[in-house]
């Protein structure tokens, strides 16, 4: 005798449910928005989008985006990818109850142990691009790499490798 399987839910729900958990993510977070970072998501797969605004550019006579612009831009796409791995598996199986996120709920974001960036060349003035990679995620320490380009994938702008402490899970 076997156990009727149940359905699959429908793909909207799941949908609905991935960009409320990023969305609460990133909302708990002022500093994203201040800088005009955005997260565009495919499956599993989060591209962060730093938006162009005269307040990031460094130096105007290139003019070019400031490097501590830069330098947040990929540390906040790293820390997000990493907490958006951790609470994957709660969003996928239901467990995450995304109506009732709010900052306070969710687990606190990693934090940085170092972050080492390789400026490649100036970033122009328009929106910027990055994904980042975790090489490893265990449950005290992760290690990720983050790449970030404007017009052309292939011609990164910057890239970065960054250590972090992972938070302690609940549960």
């Amino acid at each position: 005798m076997t156990t009727p399987r149940k359905p699959p839910e429908p793909v909207h729900l799941v949908k609905q449910r991935r960009d409320k958990a990023l969305s609460a993510l990133v909302d708990g977070v002022p500093y994203i928005r201040f800088m005009g970072i955005g997260f565009d998501r495919r499956g599993d797969e989060l591209t962060a989008v730093m938006n162009f605004d005269d307040k990031l550019i460094g130096n105007p006579f290139i003019p070019a985006l400031h490097g501590g612009a830069t330098a947040s831009f990929l540390e906040v796409a790293a820390i997000v990818e990493l907490s958006f791995q951790m609470l994957w598996d709660d969003i996928e199986t239901g467990q995450l109850d995304v109506e009732a996120l709010t900052p306070e709920v969710l687990p606190r974001l990693p934090k940085t142990i170092d972050f080492t960036v390789d400026y490649l060349r100036s970033g122009l003035p328009r929106d910027a691009y990055a994904r980042a990679r975790v090489n490893r995620s265990g449950r005290r320490y992760a290690s990720v790499h983050v790449e970030a380009w404007q017009d052309n994938r292939d011609k990164l702008f910057a890239q970065a490798t960054g250590h972090f402490l992972m938070p302690p899970r609940e549960g």
